[in-house]
């Protein structure tokens, strides 16, 4: 049975800075331009609010930023995961691959889906899958690989890719390759590839915390399968006249305001990758502290800014950590994210008997204090000499030694 442990700290409910914002891409009059327009276009009885031509302009839109040949909304990015593996058709027994240090959505869409999810470590800097840990547990079985850009740093699909092709499946082929890029809309890969041109399929989140968002919730598929893209249209839309489907599809405002945030998205970006390095030269020379890695070129965009704590501190020690931060100043921090096996029910019965040691020891070390690029210099200033005063205590009263 999985143990139940807080992924917060203790007494949040007077944080000056919650445990992690609850907007990311944020809005400003061309937005609400934007949804003044609907609203008036759509208060006529014969226009309504069908989102028909903004969806359209959206998904183009999108498919271009990306360089991607297809693109196709949803109303989030969990249902556009879940009709990726659809499309799979998979079957008992059939595998998915995926890291054990993942948000529970893409794992709880592949036991849905009848998949057998397989976790496979991450690899210790960016804590995104590591190939060769893929490549152990890969086997004749597996139809899929889930890779996912963790916290906004961007992997490199080309190891993933390189084992689909070397282990195909006897019937189906190479397994696919599926991007979760929920938490790294407009990164770049090391070659200057935008996230959403490589792999089968790449799915985006446009929920209210994500990079951009389409009023709090929405999703979107690229993908350079035209197969593909044609199956999920059929899937979000009852399944036209001859298949099952559901209706899944993205509003008119969402995709209003969608093209608007896509226009703002590399600015947002930007905003905080400044934000996030900010913070890794304010917290530099901490013993106690592994910042993350600066990846050049929009390759992290710094969803969250990861901390690790020393392997004396994992566990009790980060967590003591978490809660002066709470109590004494204020600061809100996350775990993001242990193995769901530890606190998911149904995670933990589908994986019995598989576990991530590396993915528990590097979760144990793991918080990510809040951090936005709205937040004022001072109240960064704040944020980074509160961590710094924290650790200095926890040192003092916890030696690592």
């Amino acid at each position: 049975m999985p143990t139940d442990l807080a992924t917060v700290p203790a007494g949040r409910e007077g944080l000056r800075w919650p445990v992690e914002p609850a907007q990311g891409g944020w809005y400003t009059e061309a937005e609400h331009a934007a949804v003044r327009a609907v609203m008036a276009e759509s208060d006529d009885w014969r226009v309504g609010w069908k989102a028909g031509d903004y969806t359209v302009r959206f998904e183009d839109a999108f498919a271009h930023y990306t360089g991607a040949g297809c693109a196709v909304a949803f109303n989030s990015g969990g249902t556009a995961l879940e009709m990726c593996l659809a499309y799979l058709e998979l079957r008992p027994g059939d595998e998915v691959i995926s890291c054990a240090v993942q948000f529970t959505g893409p794992h709880l869409a592949v036991i849905h889906q009848g998949g057998r999810l397989v976790l496979a470590e991450p690899e210790p800097e960016t804590l995104s899958l590591d190939p060769c840990d893929v490549e152990r547990v890969l086997g004749p079985r597996t139809r899929a690989i889930i890779v996912t850009h963790w916290n906004g740093a961007v992997a490199d699909l080309r190891p993933f890719l390189d084992l689909a092709d070397r282990h195909p499946h006897p019937v189906h082929g190479p397994p696919v390759v599926i991007v979760d890029a929920a938490r790294a809309c407009g990164g770049c890969s090391g070659t200057g590839v935008r996230v959403g041109a490589e792999g089968w399929a790449t799915v985006f989140s446009f929920e209210s915390k994500k990079l951009m968002s389409t009023f709090g919730q929405g999703g979107m598929v690229t993908t350079n399968d035209p197969a593909l893209a044609g199956r999920l249209r059929w899937l979000r839309t009852y399944g036209g006249t001859e298949h099952w489907g559901t209706n899944q599809l993205m509003s008119k405002v969402q995709a209003a305001v969608g093209l608007v945030q896509l226009e703002r998205l590399d600015e947002m970006n930007q905003a905080r990758i400044l934000r996030a390095h900010d913070r890794t030269r304010a917290l530099a020379g901490i013993d106690e502290l592994t910042t993350p890695p600066q990846l050049d070129e929009q390759r992290h965009l710094y969803y969250r800014h990861n901390l690790l704590v020393p392997d004396a501190w994992a566990g009790h020690g980060r967590d003591r950590l978490m809660h002066l931060l709470a109590k004494r100043h204020g600061v809100g921090s996350i775990i993001s994210d242990r193995p769901a096996y530890q606190f998911h029910r149904l995670v933990a019965e589908h994986t019995a008997g598989q576990r991530c040691p590396r993915a528990e020891q590097l979760t144990a070390r793991l918080l990510c204090p809040c951090l936005h690029p709205q937040m004022s210099p001072a109240e960064e200033q704040q944020v980074a000499d509160a961590i710094r005063e924290a650790i200095a205590h926890l040192a003092r009263t916890h030696p690592t030694d």
